[in-house]
């Protein structure tokens, strides 16, 4: 099992990164955090965590910028009914910080408010994670985003990100320009995590 992958990054968009190790394409999804902190950096060091679908006997690599986002990623799934789909997404909507305060003050709303978690669900994810995070088994850090003047291919990678995300093309659209007209100077990611909490 792979535990990480240090190298070169050969490709990045805000659901995917490819890093090239000794000439070898390691391709992994990731979340909206694992992005903001890559998508300035030429190398990195990605934590793998291999999520197998039985069912369909398939198996996807989600990666991740630091140990901790992994082992919120871990927690996450580890509640009943929970996927990696939805974890990421998750981990998408929120920062590591902001989703650790929503369970632990047990917010279901705010839980709820993401894409394919309802009310059960997120009573679910709180009672199930509040302890494990309370004993300090998920430590999670508050990732500052860069900076990046938004402009038409900013809003082309987010519009991209969101429909790989499972979303339509035409209520994306329509958020996008409420997102823009209220923030213009709005970073790629910061365009997604809106459009996450709208649609």
């Amino acid at each position: 099992m792979i535990d990480y992958i240090n190298g070169k990054i050969d490709s990045l968009s805000p659901t995917t990164v490819v890093i090239d190790n000794n000439g070898i394409g390691y391709s992994m999804e990731i979340s909206l955090q694992t992005y903001a902190i890559l998508e300035n950096k030429q190398e990195a060091k990605v934590y793998v965590q291999t999520q197998v679908n039985q069912r369909e006997g398939t198996s996807v690599d989600y990666g991740f910028a630091d140990k901790e986002e992994r082992a919120l990623f871990q927690l996450i799934t580890s509640v009943s009914g929970m996927g990696a789909s939805s974890a990421r997404m998750l981990l998408s909507s929120f920062s590591a910080d902001e989703f650790k305060k929503a369970i632990l003050s047990e917010d279901i709303n705010k839980i709820k408010s993401t894409k394919g978690i309802g009310l059960k669900t997120a009573q679910r994810i709180v009672l199930e994670l509040k302890d494990k995070i309370a004993d300090g088994k998920a430590e999670v850090t508050n990732e500052i985003f860069s900076s990046q003047q938004v402009n038409n291919q900013a809003v082309e990678e987010a519009t991209s990100a969101l429909v790989n995300l499972g979303f339509s093309k035409p209520n994306i659209n329509k958020v996008m320009q409420i997102i823009i007209k209220k923030n213009p100077n709005a970073k790629v990611e910061e365009i997604i995590k809106a459009a996450l909490q709208m649609l």
